[in-house]
């Protein structure tokens, strides 16, 4: 097919969708996800790509307003997919400081502590 490379092909194959029949099914979005979602990291040339296949034309060739709608398309869809299995959905990042320079223990602090019994811990 027009647009499909060696590797786009393997990564197509490897989520089940070998003919192009199966593609012109799971659409250029559902492609799409499917390969995200197997662990692949493709970028969004792929996904013209997939749209030109199934079209007919050069990824390139791809109008803007298309490209628009497919990204529209895909956001729904990631935003729809379940939390990958295994992991925790992703939660925004905090930083946790523990304690200040101020708080820190002096150099020997724990240096011939007095246990109130007159003698040191040390004994």
């Amino acid at each position: 097919m027009l647009n499909i490379g060696p590797k786009s092909a393997a990564w197509l194959r490897q989520v089940g969708l070998r003919t192009p029949e199966d593609l012109a099914a799971a659409g250029p979005v559902g492609a799409f996800v499917k390969i995200r979602r197997a662990g692949f990291r493709p970028s969004l040339n792929l996904l013209y790509s997939l749209e030109g296949a199934l079209t007919g034309c050069h990824w390139q060739q791809i109008p803007e307003a298309r490209r628009e709608q497919l990204l529209a398309e895909l956001e729904i869809a990631t935003a729809q997919l379940p939390p990958p299995r295994g992991r925790p959905a992703a939660a925004p990042v905090t930083t946790t400081h523990v304690g200040d320079a101020d708080d820190a223990p002096s150099p020997g602090f724990f240096d011939d502590v007095d246990d109130g019994a007159g003698h040191d811990e040390h004994e």
